[in-house]
């Protein structure tokens, strides 16, 4: 499992509703609103 950076939900990488890629790594979101607040300002998030 991983943690949604935005919202901190866990999220099933398997079944993630969206990914991104920042500094090397990869994120997983339960939505894709969280990855649209995450790309916008990442810093804020990790």
């Amino acid at each position: 499992m991983a943690t949604d950076p935005v919202c901190g939900m866990d999220v099933d990488e398997k079944d993630a509703a969206a990914t991104a890629e920042y500094d090397g790594q990869t994120y997983y979101f339960c939505a894709e609103g969280c990855k649209e607040t995450f790309t916008s300002t990442p810093e804020e998030y990790v």
